[in-house]
This record gives C-alpha cells, sequence and structure tokens, in this order.
C-alpha cells in the first residue's frame, strides 16, 4: 500500500504537491481494466453498473514514456517517446479485461490519483503490475526526495533492468526505432481501402465513440483510422446547434451500446475489413474472437441494420438481417415497442412455379401456371427506368410533362426498351420460381400489386437487371419491412453498376430509341419500307402486340419501326374488343378470342420473321407471311387448328397447298370453327341489355332540346349548354365574378386535390369560373371548366375554394358522344372531320335529340339544324369525312339505316376517307 510520503513523491508529477503533504490512508479496491492510456496509466471500472463507474489511476513513483498525441486533440502533433508504444502495449496485453485489485490517494493540490495495481482479486498473492513494468525496463523510477520502502524497491528493479538491459536500457538500442510513425489523416482514404483489397487487417481499437462508430490503428502501418461499422447503426449522442455532443440530452440505449463495445473491443486485438469510405471516414466490418460485433449488437436490440452501408459489405448482410430479426420477435430494447406489418399469406400466393408469357416493360411480368391461371407479377424493390428530365436550371430532376396520345413510354423513355428487352430474352417462356415478398396496398390511382423475388435458374432477376443498370432500388424507411427478401444484394448491385457507370448511370446523356411509328403515318409504308420488305427474303421483327388471331404489331429492328401486319392468305374470325377512345366495346365471333390467345401464345414478344406481299388498300397495314421462333407458318397452324379458314388471296400463293391440307384436317377433325362445317356458321345473337326490360320503348323517340355546343373533343364528343337555361348560367356568372372581385383569394392558399370542386382563373379574361380539378402534377393542375366543358392547365396559385353558395348548382355544360359516328384512323382525316364538325355546330344554336342513354360515358346525341333540319353526323358520313359505327339496338335501326345509304352512296363516290376504297375491312381499333 503507498504510504503518504512516496504519494508526496508521486504527485511531484504535477509539480503542484506541498513540500510537507498531510498523511492520507490509502484506499484498496477491485475492479475491471477497461483501458490503458499509457505506460503509467489505466482506466479501470467497478464490476457491477451498465455503465459502471470509473476512475483513472496513475501508478505511483514511476514516469513512462509519453504517446504521440494526433492533431487537433488539445494541441499540436507530437511524436511518441522512445519506448511509449512498448511500455503501452505492455500494460495493455496484460490487463485489458483482468481484474485487479488496487490502491489509490489523492494528494492535496493534485488532480490525479496515485496508487498501485496488482492482478488478481488479492494484492498479497497478486502480480504487482508496477513492479513488473520497472523490472521490464519500460518506465523510469523517481527517485527525488527520501524513497519509501515501495519507492526503494523499485529503484532497486530498475538498477537491474539497467545492467540486464532490458527495455529501454538495452544496450546498443537505436531510440528511433522505437517511435512509431503514424498516420493520422489521409488525403485519399478509397486508395487506403483499395490497398487492402478488402482482406481482414489486424487492428487495435483505440476509443469508441457510440455502438456503431470506433477510432482504431491499423497495423503494422499504424494507419489511424475512423470506422462506422458496415450495416448498422447503434443509438449516439444529440448534437447541440454548434454541432458538438450535447451530454444533457440522454438518447434511449446510447450509453449501453457503447457500453456494450467497450466492453468487447475497446483496446482488443480485433482485425477490421475495410469495404468503403464516407466522406474522411472509413466504413467496414469488426472481427472479433467471439465474431462479427455488428451482428452481436443487432440481436441485442442494441443496433438496427441500415440499408445504404449495408449495400458496400462483401459478405455477411444476410446475417445481419437475420439477427436484427431475433431482435424483432423478442421485442428487445430498440424493438421494444415493435409491430409486425408484413400482412400473412397463404402459401398458394407465396410461392409458385410458372412460365413466363409476357413482359410489361420493366418491372412486370405475366406469368401463367399450371393450372393456366394467369398471374401478374412485380418485381419486388425495384423502379424501372422513370419519365425524367432536368430542370430548366439544371439543378433538379423533375417529372416531365403528360405527353400526346400517340406517345409510346418502351420508345421514348431512355433504357425503357433495354430493359424489356433483357427480359423478353431472358424470360419469355421460361419456368420462373415466384416467391412473394409483400402486397402493395392500392394508393391513389395505382392498383394492389403482388411483388416478387423472380429467380430463374437460381439467379435473381431484378438483381440481374439492377447489376446491369436498368433498373434502380426503391429506398424504403428504416422500419419498414415491405420489401424484397433479397433487399440488400439488390443495393450491392446497384452500388456496382453505379461504380460501373452502367446503363442509366452512364455520364453520357441518356438518349431515346428513335422509332418509326408507321402505325399512326401511314404516308411512309409504300414508298420508304415497302420495297426493300419485298426484296427481303425474310425480315426479323419482335411482335409487340396482338389485336386478333391475324392481325398484329411488329417492332422491326433493323429499321426500327413500328407497324400493323396482317397474316396472309387466311380469314380470322374476330375477337372480342374492349371499350376504346369512345368506340364501346364489341363482341367478338365464334372462336374469334380462341384464335387470338393461339396466337398470343405462339409469338408475344417472341423474335419472328417474316416474309411482306403486299399492303392493305389504304395503305395502312402490311400483309405476309410470319414464322415463329420454331420457323412454324402461323398462317397454316390456326389453319390446322381449326381457327383460320384459307382466304381466296391465297390461292396464288406458294403456301396455298400447305393452307388446304391444313384447312381440310381440321374440317375432318371437325375442329373448332369446323365443328359444324356441312352448316353455315350462324350468325351471332346481340344481346342489346336495354332490349330485355320490356318497359323500354323499341322506337325511336325525337324529342329535340334547342343548345349551344361550346366544346367539341378530339374524340368527338362535345358539350352543349341548354337554351332555356342561358339566363341562369349569366347570373350564376355574375354573382361568381362580384363575390371574387369584392373577396379575392391570396394567391398560393388553396392546395387543390383530384375531383375537387373549385373555382379557376381562366387564362383568356381573367374571370373565375367553376372547375372541376382532373389532375394535380406538381404546382399545375388540369381543370374541366363544368359549365363551358373546356380544359385548361393552371398554376394552382389560380385556383381557389369555391364559395359553398356556388357548388350546388348542377354543371351548366353536359357531354354528349356523337350517335353512330366513328372517327377514322388517319389522324389528317380525323383532324379534318373534326375541322368540319366545328364548323357546323361549334358556338351555334341547334337542335339536340337523345338518341340513346349509355350507362357509364356520354349519352349518344344527335344535332340538327332548326332551319334546315339537317343532320349534321349524317351530313359528316354523306361527305366522306367518318365512319358508321355498327350498332344493332331496335330503336335505332332505321337511323343507321339512313347512316348506311350516306355511307355507301359517299363510298361508291369515293370521297374523303373513301378515296381509295373501303377502309374498314378488318380495321381494329387498337391502332387508331
Amino acid at each position: 500500500m503507498a504510504t503518504a510520503a512516496n504519494t508526496t513523491a508521486g504527485a511531484a508529477k504535477d509539480g503542484n504537491a506541498p513540500a510537507a503533504a498531510a498523511p492520507a490512508p490509502a484506499k484498496t479496491l477491485s475492479g475491471i481494466v477497461k483501458q490503458v492510456l499509457s505506460g503509467d496509466t489505466v482506466v479501470i471500472r467497478a464490476t457491477k453498473g451498465a455503465p459502471p463507474p470509473e476512475k483513472q489511476i496513475t501508478f505511483s513513483h514511476v514516469l513512462a514514456p509519453k504517446l504521440a498525441r494526433r492533431p487537433g486533440a488539445g494541441g499540436d502533433e507530437t511524436k511518441d517517446e522512445p519506448w511509449a508504444w512498448e511500455s503501452r502495449e505492455f500494460l495493455r496485453k496484460k490487463l485489458i479485461g483482468a481484474e485487479v485489485t488496487f490502491t489509490f490517494d489523492k494528494p492535496a493540490n493534485s488532480n490525479r490519483e496515485y496508487g498501485f495495481v496488482w492482478l488478481g482479486k488479492d494484492k498479497e498473492s497478486g502480480e504487482n503490475v508496477v513492479e513488473s513494468i520497472v523490472r521490464e525496463g519500460l518506465v523510469t523510477v523517481r527517485r527525488e526526495g527520501r524513497p519509501t520502502p515501495e519507492q526503494q524497491t523499485l529503484i532497486e528493479l530498475e538498477d537491474q533492468a539497467r545492467a540486464a538491459g532490458r527495455g529501454k536500457w538495452a544496450h546498443n538500442a537505436n531510440a528511433a526505432d522505437k517511435v512509431r510513425n503514424i498516420k493520422w489523416s489521409h488525403e485519399n482514404p478509397a486508395h487506403i481501402v483499395d490497398v487492402y483489397g478488402g482482406k481482414p487487417v489486424k487492428a487495435i481499437i483505440e476509443h469508441v465513440r457510440d455502438g456503431s462508430t470506433v477510432r482504431a490503428f491499423l497495423l503494422p502501418d499504424f494507419h489511424y483510422v475512423t470506422l462506422m461499422i458496415s450495416g448498422i447503426r447503434c443509438p449516439g449522442v444529440k448534437l447541440d446547434a454548434d454541432g458538438k455532443p450535447d451530454l444533457t440530452v440522454k438518447v434511449p440505449f446510447a450509453d449501453e451500446a457503447r457500453y456494450y463495445v467497450e466492453t468487447r473491443l475497446l483496446q482488443r486485438d480485433v482485425e477490421i475489413r475495410l469495404e468503403s469510405v464516407n466522406n474522411s471516414n472509413f466504413i467496414g466490418t469488426i472481427l472479433y474472437p467471439k465474431g462479427n460485433i455488428a451482428e452481436s449488437l443487432l440481436r441485442e436490440g442494441l443496433a438496427k441494420c441500415v440499408d445504404w452501408s449495408m449495400a458496400v459489405m462483401k459478405t455477411g448482410a444476410d446475417k445481419l438481417r437475420a439477427a436484427e430479426r431475433i431482435a424483432k420477435e423478442k421485442r428487445l430494447r430498440q424493438w421494444q415497442d415493435y409491430q409486425v406489418k408484413t400482412p400473412a399469406f397463404n402459401s398458394k400466393e407465396k410461392d409458385f412455379t410458372g412460365t413466363v408469357v409476357e413482359v410489361f416493360n420493366g418491372d412486370a411480368i405475366n406469368v401463367r401456371l399450371a393450372n393456366g391461371q394467369v398471374k401478374k407479377v412485380f418485381f419486388s424493390s425495384i423502379r424501372p427506368p422513370r419519365d425524367q428530365r432536368v430542370g430548366t436550371e439544371g439543378e433538379e430532376i423533375v417529372k416531365a410533362p403528360p405527353r400526346g396520345k400517340n406517345y409510346r413510354p418502351l420508345y421514348e423513355i431512355p433504357h425503357m426498351f433495354d430493359a424489356r428487352e433483357f427480359l423478353r430474352k431472358k424470360l419469355i417462356n421460361k419456368k420462373v420460381q415466384c416467391n412473394l415478398d409483400y402486397i402493395s396496398p392500392l394508393r391513389d390511382n395505382f392498383p394492389e400489386k403482388h411483388c416478387y423475388t423472380v429467380l430463374i435458374g437460381g439467379q435473381n432477376v431484378a438483381e440481374a437487371m439492377v447489376a446491369k443498370g436498368l433498373a434502380t432500388c426503391v429506398r424504403y424507411r428504416q422500419d419498414d419491412d415491405q420489401r424484397s427478401s433479397a433487399y440488400d444484394q439488390l443495393i450491392a448491385a446497384e452500388q456496382q453498376a453505379i461504380k460501373g457507370l452502367k446503363g442509366m448511370h452512364a455520364k453520357k446523356d441518356n438518349v431515346t430509341l428513335r422509332v418509326n411509328d408507321l402505325t399512326v403515318d401511314h404516308s411512309r409504308i409504300k414508298v420508304q419500307y415497302l420495297p426493300s420488305w419485298q426484296r427481303a427474303l425474310r425480315t426479323e421483327a419482335i411482335v409487340e402486340f396482338v389485336a386478333s388471331g391475324s392481325r398484329l404489331r411488329l417492332y422491326v429492328p433493323k429499321d426500327s419501326c413500328l407497324v400493323t401486319f396482317l397474316l396472309a392468305g387466311i380469314s380470322c374470325p374476330r375477337s372480342s374488343r374492349p371499350a376504346l377512345n369512345g368506340v364501346p366495346a364489341q363482341e367478338g365471333e365464334p372462336f374469334g378470342d380462341e384464335a387470338l390467345t393461339f396466337t398470343r401464345e405462339r409469338v408475344l414478344q417472341r423474335d419472328v420473321s417474316v416474309h411482306i406481299d403486299t399492303t392493305d388498300k389504304a395503305g395502312s397495314s402490311i400483309i405476309g407471311w410470319l414464322w415463329t421462333d420454331q420457323n412454324v407458318n402461323l398462317s397454316v397452324a390456326l389453319v390446322e387448328e381449326g381457327l383460320a379458314e384459307v382466304h381466296f388471296s391465297a390461292e396464288k400463293s406458294e403456301y396455298y397447298r400447305q393452307l388446304k391440307s391444313a384447312e381440310d384436317r381440321a374440317k375432318a377433325a371437325k375442329k373448332n370453327i369446323w365443328a359444324n362445317y356441312v352448316e353455315q356458321v350462324p350468325e351471332e345473337k346481340v344481346v342489346i341489355e336495354e332490349e330485355k326490360d320490356e318497359k323500354v320503348p323499341a322506337e325511336r323517340k325525337v324529342n329535340y332540346e334547342n343548345v349551344i355546343v361550346t366544346e367539341i373533343t378530339e374524340t368527338l364528343t362535345f358539350f352543349a349548354q341548354s337554351v332555356d337555361n342561358g339566363p341562369k348560367l349569366d347570373t350564376l356568372m355574375s354573382k361568381l365574378h362580384a363575390d371574387f372581385q369584392a373577396n379575392p383569394p391570396i394567391a398560393g392558399s388553396y392546395t387543390p386535390k383530384r375531383g375537387d370542386l373549385v373555382a379557376a382563373q381562366f387564362t383568356a379574361d381573367n374571370q373565375w369560373y367553376r372547375a372541376k380539378v382532373e389532375r394535380v402534377q406538381g404546382q399545375n393542375a388540369s381543370v374541366l371548366y363544368i359549365d363551358y366543358g373546356n380544359k385548361e392547365t393552371l398554376p394552382v396559385s389560380r385556383l381557389a375554394a369555391l364559395p359553398p353558395a356556388f357548388s350546388s348548382e348542377k354543371p351548366h355544360a353536359t357531354e354528349y358522344a356523337l350517335a353512330l359516328i366513328v372517327l377514322p384512323a388517319d389522324n389528317e382525316d380525323k383532324e379534318e372531320a373534326l375541322r368540319a364538325f366545328s364548323d357546323d355546330v361549334l358556338n351555334h344554336k341547334v337542335q339536340l335529340n337523345v338518341e340513346l342513354k349509355v350507362a357509364s360515358g356520354p349519352n349518344l346525341a344527335t344535332l340538327h339544324d332548326p332551319t334546315s333540319k339537317t343532320d349534321f353526323g349524317k351530313q359528316l358520313v354523306a361527305d366522306g369525312l367518318v365512319i358508321v359505327e355498327k350498332r344493332r339496338e331496335r330503336r335505332l335501326k332505321e337511323l343507321v339505316e339512313q347512316y348506311r345509304a350516306a355511307q355507301e352512296a359517299a363510298l361508291a363516290a369515293h370521297l374523303a376517307i373513301w378515296k381509295y376504297g373501303d377502309i374498314t375491312q378488318d380495321d381494329a381499333p387498337e391502332f387508331r
């Protein structure tokens, strides 16, 4: 035990001990050595508490060489004194984590406590550590004043070390060899990571800042690094306004996490695997004798997984997720309030195997199961290329504005076609394993999505896409478990794609695929493309869409064009068609849908070869022969299956004999359309819903209403106001304008939502009108003026809440569809028809008769001149500007016959759209 005399002598280190200090009894305690600060100073913690109290003890009567001090740590940089590191290491290896007994006292006017340390619980039998380090010649014994017995013992031990040449007293020792060359800072941290190449490097943890951040020396080169542990984050100290630690704020579990790491890593020999750099900090994994410290922290609920740093891990990310899952299930510490958010799935939903039959752009596929059911499968946690562009100032990415109706995202969004092609070539007609990860709920205009990890041959398809830069990873909140089961691999793949500048991450400008859309612009087919296609023996193509058994849309890579393709030599039943662009749904002919399915299953999104013979009469589609990827003539295959019959035009073809033989075999087997081929195939029975109700009149009723047509849309619907309600509308507008003039709204005070009834300030006259919000995109909103029928896109600052007094009155403009009329497919013809209709009726007083009320969509109506009683729709037909719609309602029979007679006359006279003959043959609205 130290006496008062030798304590006073030891206090001379501080230079502030009095000449005659009052004797004080030395205290004896036990504890665990937490840290060795130098060859003569240790930090000892109590055996109880979490964290337990600590005490710093400086050895009495000895002085160790001073360790180097890093710049900024309370002063300028200093170097090691010779043998400083060796003396520190002697104690570290002997004491760290060991139980010791120690005595100490604190001299008057001293800030330090001095004493002796013994290994073990008993100082009588334990090793005196101060004597041991003196014996090794690693410290200097103070010799001033009259020595105490303890001090005299140390002097004798030092003399023995000198005589034996041990430690710093070694004969012929070069002091410069015992000074470390410490690299306190690194100009290029990434270079250090590359030097070690992901291999474990020996290290000593010097400081634990928080549970997931430490400082360490990398050996043997003494790189001093600040290391953030890969894949996790522990609670840390809150920072104040100046960015300094605010110790007054207690963060739950922060002290416990730091203590947990200190007791296992501080000044221990570990291995560190450097994996990346974040600013000047390194990111890596720490391996200690009991395993990975990150896993231990997660398993105890003292840390949470962090996606961004987990992405840089070479291995072990799955183990971190598993460790975190254990803490969640046990609701340990940070997870004490954890609630499971992932819904339960039944086994049929969760996992299944099937064949891919269709790819949707870059994020979904259709998979056909063994029972024939087709399921739409979305890839988990990835996002396909987006429709984006740089803002006007080049500083931020904003969504592109709405495109025209002929906009094709597959070709116009950069890399979307590449993503689709990657999936198409890899998956179409291949078996895949689908494992359900989560179900994305219905929100906004997006339907519910079942999101899966899709495997082909054991490879994750989404990961392969991300690795090629053809998709990006969705970023989630840290507590969101609704993500891919292979999310960490996806993040790692994305990091590699970014580093390799692949796909979307390339530095060069993203260029859209230039595609000549011949399904819209027909004029170039005969002149520019047809001659070369006819000369070619076969042309390679991709089937992009199947409209019916014999009508397809092809993409020809060689010419980078889209074109409508009709199978030559056959006549296929018409398939049913959905309602599209104002055209009502149509029922199909018998076996039309079966023919459509047959063709889809064999060629949709497959590589095919075609030989083009000619075009149709209108020059809008090409006609030819198509061979599947199995080199099967599709025309022959359809006939063989009894889903098509041979057309007379095939008689001059080299394939006529094959077609005729196939048809004979189908007839003999009575397949599909030939089940009763002796009899004539009966016409389809069209059941009109309104005629099922006997109360609905079968005769057409005429009840003219005087209206003013205020707006005509591009699909030939129109908005009309009742003339009788004109004064009422004028009064409403006068009051509305006066109200807003007296109480102008504050710009920007109103936030519109889709479907809201609002007041909108019309651009042309800056007056306020009633409107309905149809779409909100950023700071702009698209609105429909409900009393007039026109639409406009406005800044949201020009919208305001509609006063309640003006919201109850019904809209004064009603939308109608022009009865029995269909616009032609050609854009120029369409514009001409709309122009003629506008000249006749727009802003004119006309008479309107509702011909048919429609459950969903605008009612069908005819418009008539009040004086001459001219039917404006029938006049458009007679002028050859539009096509008569095929309707079979009994009440419209007479009107349809009149319209058809007018169309026949226009066709016979080759007027306008009928200039080159009948354009309605096999004309599908899908391609308009």
